[in-house]
């Protein structure tokens, strides 16, 4: 999986927006779920996204509920993940994901994923 960030770097002020994208070339990313997980300095990864290939459903970490939304293009085979009224402690490497499952899972548990994009930091300070 290739997962890029666009517009700003990665680098973002408080309130800001970022968009992040996936992308898979060894595989169908239309057929799966796409995930979107974090990892901040010195805390373990977490799971912040999710939707699924046959619907669009889509799940949320409460932390980000209202803020985040994320949506795929299956004719392109690609997956985003839209941050707005970002704030300090979504600061963390962001790294999108898929279990090769068609649904996204109850939980969103970086031990339920098998292929990973390589990540990105996103860094939101003034």
């Amino acid at each position: 999986l290739m997962c890029s960030c666009r517009r700003g770097g990665g680098l973002v002020q408080p309130g800001g927006s970022l968009r992040l994208s996936c992308a898979a070339s060894e595989f169908r990313l239309d057929f799966y779920a796409i995930y979107w997980f974090r990892q901040a300095p010195g805390k373990e990864r977490e799971g912040v996204a999710c939707i699924s290939s046959i619907d669009s459903s889509t799940k949320f970490v409460d932390s980000v509920k209202g803020r985040f939304t994320i949506s795929r293009d299956n004719a392109k085979k690609t997956g985003s993940l839209q941050l707005n009224s970002l704030k300090s402690e979504d600061t963390a490497v962001y790294y999108c994901a898929t279990d090769l499952n068609a649904l996204c899972r109850a939980r969103l548990r970086r031990d339920d994923m098998i292929h990973w994009g390589e990540g990105t930091l996103v860094t939101v300070s003034s």
